[in-house]
């Protein structure tokens, strides 16, 4: 199956400091991938790359067959949607208003019904006349995801199956959210979107993903089948703990951490 997204020998620098150090991978239409990795891996370096929002020093990034850097920033957001770490919004907008963005140039009648898709399915439609400022942190981001919902939908309208790109979206949720998120965002998948999460959450990464990505150091430490990459030692390597992991009753694993890694005898 050919990719939707694809990434080659990608490398970001930042005067003398290297954030990503050739990195490849490619994710095809219907696949969920969870990105995981220490902090200062290079994860969210990576995402912004795969969204055209950065531009790599060196490699290239492929949407659809096609040079990202080719498209124009219309064209883009028609073909790929994302949700982003932080995102802060001070003026007055109503949560309506805010998802009602991701709909772009559409009139407000052509966008209504995915208006109130978005908002059901995020559990805020009883929101949706109040201001983005007074909800909590947690509501806003919902907010945020039904906005990138509804763009997605559009494109896909127009362009078929496209990329939904996530940065750790479940940070301020609580946990029946944070399962909700995902849940939506395989349900997107199982339609033919191809998605990528940056997920600190282990369980909640081997949960929602197909297949995990691990990046260590700017590098790509491990790619593949959760079953393959959740291992005492993979997780002992790149966390540095020691983590029990089990399966559970329908065969996913799960982790259980332990203890941190000894560092070793003392001089």
């Amino acid at each position: 199956m050919s990719a939707v997204i694809e990434a080659q020998s990608l490398s970001k620098h930042a005067g003398r400091a290297t954030l990503l150090d050739a990195v490849g991978l490619h994710v095809a239409a219907g696949e969920t991938v969870a990105i995981i990795g220490p902090n200062g891996a290079g994860k969210s370096t990576l995402l912004r790359l795969l969204s055209g929002d950065l531009r790599p020093s060196e490699g290239e990034v492929r949407l659809k067959q096609r040079d990202i850097s080719s498209f124009t920033p219309r064209e883009l957001a028609a073909r790929r949607a994302m949700l982003s770490q932080h995102i802060n919004v001070t003026f007055p907008f109503t949560v309506e208003e805010i998802v009602l963005m991701g709909a772009g140039d559409r009139s407000s009648r052509e966008a209504s019904a995915l208006v109130d898709a978005a908002l059901d399915e995020v559990g805020l439609a009883h929101f949706r006349d109040r201001q983005l400022p007074t909800l909590s942190g947690g509501e806003q981001q919902r907010a945020h995801f039904a906005r990138v919902l509804v763009q997605l939908a559009c494109g896909e309208a127009e362009h078929g199956p496209g990329l939904l790109l996530l940065d750790e979206p479940t940070s301020s949720l609580d946990l029946r959210h944070q399962i909700d998120l995902v849940e939506a965002a395989r349900r997107r998948a199982a339609g033919g979107t191809a998605v990528v999460a940056i997920l600190h959450d282990l369980n909640l990464a081997i949960r929602f993903a197909d297949r995990l990505i691990v990046l260590n150091r700017g590098k790509l430490a491990v790619d593949g089948p959760r079953a393959d990459v959740v291992t005492h030692e993979i997780i002992r390597d790149i966390f540095e703990i020691d983590a029990a992991v089990h399966q559970g009753g329908d065969g996913v694993p799960y982790v259980l951490p332990q203890s941190m890694r000894a560092a070793g005898p003392t001089r």
